[in-house]
């Protein structure tokens, strides 16, 4: 009867998690073999002979130390990588994040219930927070169904940090503070912040335990937005969030010391729910595609209405279209996309109409929250707003949907749609740059506890061969189809072992900073030109990753500034892609990128169609 009862308990959000395995440690032979393979593409046979020696003196000697060390530090730490991972990509890192880190992207409800309109944004506003404040208590009540791969359990820690969560910056390195608590650890903060013309107001999500209703957040909203329309704009130390690290860091402090209100209203925002940005940009009045123009106006719209360290910022713009920015230190970008797609389905359910109750309680009306501010504060916002707006003119977002055919085609080919999509990358930037691109893309490791990501490297030997043979004037179409294979062959094989742990990159990593903390010279492999470029330490000309296959989509700047951000969603009959460069690069061109991707898609189907792959 036990064993009845507990097979029809519906599975908690965090059960798992205690029995979940540590994060493994891979052989240093594979890790360095796997490394030699990766840097082949960029080197000459003197270059690649040089740093074959290099590799192997380094495996036999300073490498052997390191990794005995590393493993003693993975035998006391059920995810060896965690704290380094967080300090190293994101929280020691000096360069604004809000628009070098954080993603962001449109909505799709544009696609279906709620085209643009005028007049409909605090309305439609009021549904998404219902919406989102029901994602929050299924977390928060452990109801919120744990992910699988297949029948294997994945790590949900980092849907803790989705809501309450804050980075806070420090002159050195940043911190993450998380107030989220679920039911049983006990209370959780439940009030959200609303910014509008550079004003800061907040109100509770819950009144008497309950979540407010649609038009009790409208009421809420309203009150906001009649506020700021009667009244002069605020000071916007909002935008000092899109500052570089430690100026953000130092003027927070001084913000701090002129008076210890600040203090409790920064509080107040890191502690938040989230963050409802009321942006007033005016729409382009007929663009060619909205989510082209949302998904640059996202990443780079009015630093004034986005507190850029929160973990999620929703975008209300004023002709009723949506998008979201977030912090990318607390969490990967499958949190949030798992997140608007839950909400996405229940505007589509529901026809984006609110069906209950019109009945609104008499709720506390939100309440402003003023900092105190001096001239310096106010020259520091200033600064901040410039070197935002200078590099924000400075990004090129192209956002398309490539629409000739989609995942089921591929499919049906017996090709795996993610490789597909990346060896036609691969291509493009073969055919746009006449040399190999090296790529950065993004492999879950969440079958571990607190696993995040592993680098997966697509630029491989077998992928440049292809593109030399499709380049090739000479060569027919089997010699193209036999090389194809082993480029999608090699993909898939190096993608699963990732998945598994047993990248290299983050290997190499805990290496570099075991020797960093042993206050020992950097070895020589990290040293090496053809580890940089290559892609190693963040190097990366295309940094690139499957947002998934669902209607969800958003945009990253790129990691370099030669490089390119390249994130696409893949649904059945359309393949949608987001693709950002800086445009004070003359080499790089989003948009030629794009397109030569487009017809790369196009010869690829060709190639599988008139196959035996």
């Amino acid at each position: 009867m036990a064993n009845h009862l507990s097979e029809s308990l519906p599975e908690r959000t965090f059960q798992y998690q205690s029995s979940l395995p540590a994060l493994p440690v891979p052989t240093l032979e594979m890790s360095l073999s796997k490394y030699l393979d990766s840097v082949r593409p960029f080197a000459s046979d003197e270059e690649f002979k040089a740093t074959f020696d290099i590799v192997k003196k380094f495996q036999q000697g300073v490498g052997k130390d390191l990794h005995q060390k590393l493993q003693q530090r993975a035998r006391t730490k059920r995810n060896w990588l965690e704290e380094w991972w967080l300090d190293t990509a994101y929280l020691e890192i000096r360069t604004p994040s809000q628009l070098n880190v954080n993603f962001g992207g449109p909505a799709p409800y544009l696609e279906h219930c709620w085209p643009p309109a005028e007049g409909t944004s605090l309305q439609r506003a009021s549904i998404i927070t219902w919406h989102s404040l029901q994602y929050w208590n299924m977390i928060r009540t452990e109801r919120l169904p744990p992910q699988k791969a297949g029948k294997t359990a994945l790590d949900m820690e980092q849907f803790r940090m989705l809501f309450c969560t804050c980075k806070v910056p420090g002159v050195k390195k940043d911190t993450i503070r998380n107030y989220f608590k679920t039911e049983c650890e006990g209370p959780c903060p439940s009030h959200l912040v609303v910014l509008c013309r550079g004003r800061v107001f907040t109100f509770d999500g819950l009144c008497d335990g309950q979540i407010l209703t649609p038009p009790e957040i409208l009421r809420q909203l309203s009150y906001v937005k009649e506020r700021c329309e009667r009244e002069p704009e605020g000071d916007g130390v909002s935008a000092l969030t899109s500052e570089e690290r430690t100026r953000w860091a130092k003027a927070r402090e001084h913000l701090i010391s002129i008076d210890p209100h600040n203090k409790t209203i920064l509080e107040t925002i890191q502690s938040s729910l989230f963050v409802i940005s009321l942006d007033e940009t005016k729409p382009y009045s007929s663009p060619e595609n909205y989510t082209n123009v949302r998904a640059a106006q996202t990443l780079t719209g009015n630093p004034t209405i986005r507190w850029g360290d929160k973990s999620y910022n929703s975008i209300v713009f004023a002709d009723g279209t949506f998008g979201s920015t977030c912090d990318h230190a607390p969490y990967d970008a499958m949190v949030l996309v798992s997140f608007c797609w839950y909400l996405d389905q229940q505007v589509k359910a529901t026809e984006g109409k609110w069906k209950g109750s019109e009945v609104v309680r008499p709720v506390p009306p939100p309440e402003e929250q003023v900092f105190t501010v001096d001239e310096k504060v106010q020259s520091d916002i200033s600064h901040a707003k410039q070197q935002y707006l200078e590099s924000t003119r400075d990004l090129q977002v192209v956002c398309y949907a490539f629409t000739a055919f989609g995942k089921t085609a591929i499919k049906q080919r017996k090709l795996h749609p993610d490789t597909f999509i990346q060896l036609a990358m691969q291509l493009a930037f073969y055919r746009l740059h006449k040399k190999p691109g090296s790529c950065y893309e993004t492999a879950m490791t969440r079958k571990f506890y607190h696993g995040r990501t592993e680098t997966m490297r697509p630029c491989t030997k077998e992928a440049v061969d292809w593109c030399a043979v499709m380049m090739d004037p000479t060569s027919n179409g089997d010699a193209k189809r036999k090389a194809m294979q082993l480029a999608f062959n090699k993909h898939n094989k190096l993608m699963a072992e990732a998945q598994e742990g047993k990248g290299f990159d983050r290997h190499l990593l805990g290496l570099y900073l075991i020797a960093r903390e042993e206050g020992l010279p950097a070895p020589e492999l990290f040293m090496d030109p053809l580890y940089a470029r290559s892609g190693g330490g963040g190097n990366f000309v295309l940094s690139s990753s499957l947002v998934g296959y669902t209607t969800v989509l958003g945009a990253v700047a790129p990691m370099v500034h030669h490089g390119y951000g390249f994130f696409y969603r893949i649904r059945d009959d359309r393949i949608v892609v987001s693709v950002s460069a800086w445009k004070s690069c003359r080499q790089t061109d989003a948009a030629s990128l794009y397109n030569i991707f487009c017809s790369s898609l196009h010869e690829m189907l060709h190639l599988a169609t008139t196959s035996q792959l």
